[in-house]
This record gives structure tokens, sequence and C-alpha cells, in this order.
């Protein structure tokens, strides 16, 4: 793509995050950033204002946002909390020994899905600016990436950084499976945390692949050489 194309791109898309009137989709924002990706030359000269387009957006859209460390730091001490109830399950008696277990369960498929996400992005170069909640109908906390370093970083590493959230939360029921065998948790907890972990893992392959995870890893596992 020429570089004129691409203005005449993010022209529409800068006029409506600049009249706070996202999304970017109405734009032409998502056609000049695939054109990025498969350039390197276009790559380097604009993705530093395709990320000042995609943060502006981002902080009309979010419903809460906070600062990466603060929030990084509310979510590993809401990680090690979850994983406390665990231990605490240990000692507690029926039924309570179950019911703090599913509860932690919870918690920390909800912590531990950002963090992966926020782990395997550094290793890979890519910066986060944010904790967000984007609406009130999907609560689950995510990480804002920034832009630049994310197009910086090699295609198959921008892949496994969004894999990571989706494997590590789907992960989280089974592996809790161990602490229900150690704590002799009862059997309904066991069929909680199996029923849990296939609804996710259904969740997944029909609506992930399709507005999630797994849809943003196919996408750029699609621009690896």
């Amino acid at each position: 793509m020429e570089s004129s194309r691409l203005e005449e791109l993010l022209a529409p898309a800068e006029a409506a995050v600049a009249d706070g009137s996202p999304p970017l989709a109405a734009t032409g924002f998502w056609k000049a950033v695939a054109a990025a990706k498969r350039d390197a030359s276009l790559r380097e000269r604009y993705a530093a204002r395709l990320a000042a387009i995609d943060r502006s957006a981002f902080e009309h859209w979010a419903l809460l946002r906070i600062g990466i460390r603060p929030g990084t730091w509310i979510m590993l001490a809401a990680t090690a909390v979850a994983i406390g109830i665990v231990g605490v399950a240990y000692a507690a008696p029926e039924p309570w020994d179950g019911i703090l277990l599913l509860a932690s369960t919870v918690g920390l498929v909800t912590t531990t899905h950002g963090l992966a996400h926020l782990a395997v992005g550094s290793i890979a170069g890519i910066k986060f600016t944010h904790w967000f909640i984007g609406s009130a109908t999907r609560p689950q906390p995510g990480v804002k990436i920034d832009y630049e370093s994310y197009l910086a970083a090699p295609a198959r590493r921008r892949a496994q950084m969004h894999a990571a959230g989706a494997v590590v939360s789907k992960l989280m029921p089974f592996l809790l499976l161990g602490a229900a065998l150690g704590m002799d948790a009862p059997l309904w907890a066991w069929v909680g945390l199996i029923i849990f972990g296939v609804v996710q893992v259904v969740t997944d392959l029909l609506w992930s692949v399709k507005a999630s995870d797994w849809k943003r890893y196919q996408r750029e596992m699609r621009y690896v050489d």
C-alpha cells in the first residue's frame, strides 16, 4: 500500500477520535494497521501515529482504566488472595471447603488471564499502558497494549501474547483439580471445576475464535513470514 493511500485511511480515524466519536471500525484505521503489519517501511513510519489514534479511541470506550503499574500490583495482590483462599479451603469443613475452592478458581481465572497477556507480551517487548474494564456487560479485566511496541514485535510473538491469557485461564479450573484431590473436596466441587473448565473451552470454540483472543491469535499468525 502506498503512503498516500494510508494517509487517506488515517485521516477519518484521526477526525473520529478528535471529535470523540469512535469506534474506529467505521473508519479506515484497521485497514491501515493491516497494511503496516505487512510492510516494514510503513510500520516504521506510521507506528507512532497509529498508536496515538488507538490510545485516543481507548480513552473513549473503556469503562474503567487504571495505570499499568498500580493495576498490576492490584491484580498480583488479588491473585495472592485467591491462592490464600485455596489454602484456607484445606482446613475448612464441608461444604465450605468446596465453596472456597470454587470461589478461588473464579478469582484466579479472572486475575491470571490479563497477567498472562502481560507476562508473555513483556517478554516479546510489547509494552502496556493500562488495566481496564471495557463495559459493564464484559467485566473481565484486560490489559491495554501500547500499539507502537505491539507493531514492532514479531507477528508470532504478538499471536502468542494473545493466546497466553486464553490458555492460562482455561487451564486454571483443571489445575485446581489437584487442590480438590489434596483437600478431599466434595464431589460437587469436582463437578463444578470440571463444568467451569469445559464451559470455558466451549465458549472459546464458539465465541473467542470469532471475537476475542483466539481471533486475534489467528489474525496475527497470518502475518508470520
